[in-house]
Order: structure tokens, then C-alpha cells, then sequence
């Protein structure tokens, strides 16, 4: 069996910072900013029948959603893995959800632990793919 691949310091610090970059965008409610930090070709999956294929699609999704279900939202995810899949593929897990405006921490109805597939682009980590799973049951 082949030994996993070790991530080194730089590596482990920008894999752990690409949920921060979507924290940041979502903030200020920028589609633009958020969608950067996908591939071109990314996946997103949602709850719900949210599947979408494309940097553009995931544009105009959270477009829409920001002046919809979106609207005064913010988000949080802090890492509780990190793992080189192999050489510039990595998997990242996060536990956070939508905050609502004034809360501090994601109800439970709003809570995630979500599953980041991340590919290296020159010096930057993108996300390739996304999916989230309610952690509190419905």
C-alpha cells in the first residue's frame, strides 16, 4: 500500500485558509469574490436540489441567493481535517453553517459539516467540489 502523502506547512496553512476566503466573500455578499475560489469546472451540492457544474453557475446562484434566502446571512467553518490526497489534491472537512443575522454560532437547523475537495492552480488551492450535510437531523 502506498504511504499518504504529507502536506507540508505552507500547504496546510492555504488549504486551511480557503474556508476563510469564502467566509470573507460571503460577508460582503460578493458573488464574484466567492465564486473565484472554485475551478472552473466545480462542483457545489447543497441539501435540497441545489448540483451545480460551473464557476458561472455557482456565480449566479449565490447572486440570486444573496438578495433571497441568503440576504443578511453570514457564514462560518472552522477545519477538523486536512489531508493531501496526492500531489495537489487535498480533502478538507469543516464543521460551521449559515449564521443568521445576530447569531454568533448556526442554529441547529443551520448547522454542516461539509466535505472540500481542493486541487492546486499554480500557487492557489481551489475548490473543485463542495457538499454540505445538515448535522442536526431534520
Amino acid at each position: 500500500m502506498a504511504a499518504t502523502p504529507s502536506l507540508d506547512t505552507g500547504d496546510t496553512a492555504a488549504l486551511r485558509a480557503v474556508p476563510q476566503h469564502i467566509i470573507e466573500a460571503w460577508a460582503e455578499h460578493d458573488a464574484d469574490r466567492f465564486a473565484e475560489v472554485f475551478t472552473e469546472n466545480a462542483t457545489l451540492i447543497l441539501p435540497g436540489d441545489v448540483f451545480l457544474t460551473s464557476r458561472e453557475e455557482i456565480r449566479a446562484f449565490m447572486r440570486e441567493a444573496y438578495s433571497g434566502a441568503f440576504k443578511g446571512t453570514r457564514v462560518t467553518g472552522e477545519p477538523v481535517s486536512v489531508r493531501l490526497l496526492g500531489p495537489g489534491v487535498a480533502a478538507l472537512v469543516t464543521r460551521g453553517g449559515v449564521l443568521a443575522p445576530g447569531d454568533t454560532e448556526p442554529a441547529p437547523a443551520r448547522a454542516i459539516r461539509a466535505t472540500w475537495v481542493l486541487v492546486k492552480e499554480g500557487a492557489d488551492w481551489r475548490i473543485a467540489s463542495y457538499q454540505n450535510t445538515p448535522i442536526a437531523a431534520a
